[in-house]
C-alpha cells in the first residue's frame, strides 16, 4: 500500500453552533461557507452549504463528520464526506477552542475521505479511499489528502 498526494483542502467555516450536551456528547455544527482544493489530479472550489456535524466527547476528543459539495476546475460536481478524530492534551485543545494559532504537531487530527460523483472524468474517485492530516485555524480547516494505492 502507498500514499499518493490527492489535494490540499482549505475549508472556510462559519462560527461554531453549539447545540449542547446530548447522550452522544456535546453536539456542534460548523457550517462550511466555501474554500478551495488543489492537487495533481484534483482542483477547484468547495461550495457553501456543507457542514461538520461534530461531537465533543468528555475526554476532549472531537468526532468529525463532514459533508460538502465540490466543483472541480473543469465544472464537475463531487460529493465529499469525511470522518475522523481530533484530540490532544487539554491545554492544546483549550488554545484551539480559544482561536489561538496552534502548531498541528501538538495535536492529532486525521480524516478518512470518501468521494462520490456521476461525472465520467472523475469516476475514479468513487473507487478511491483517501486519508488526510488536518489542522484547525480560527476560520478554516486545512487538510492534506492522500489516496490509498
Amino acid at each position: 500500500m502507498n500514499l499518493k498526494s490527492l489535494a490540499v483542502f482549505e475549508v472556510k467555516l462559519d462560527p461554531v453552533l453549539d447545540l449542547g450536551d446530548s447522550h452522544w456528547g456535546s453536539r456542534r455544527v460548523i457550517n462550511i461557507v466555501g474554500g478551495t482544493f488543489e492537487g495533481p489530479r484534483l482542483s477547484g472550489e468547495i461550495l457553501p452549504g456543507g457542514a461538520d456535524w461534530q461531537v465533543l466527547h468528555p475526554d476532549g476528543m472531537a468526532s468529525i463528520d463532514t459533508r460538502s459539495t465540490l466543483r472541480t476546475h473543469d465544472g464537475a460536481l463531487l460529493y465529499l464526506s469525511t470522518s475522523g478524530v481530533r484530540h490532544g492534551p487539554p491545554e492544546v485543545l483549550r488554545r484551539l477552542a480559544a482561536g489561538e494559532a496552534v502548531d498541528p504537531a501538538e495535536y492529532y487530527f486525521r480524516l478518512f475521505c470518501r468521494f462520490e460523483t456521476g461525472d465520467e472524468r472523475y469516476r475514479w474517485l468513487n473507487r478511491t479511499l483517501a486519508v488526510a492530516s488536518g489542522a484547525r485555524t480560527t476560520e478554516a480547516v486545512r487538510y492534506e489528502a492522500y489516496s490509498l494505492g
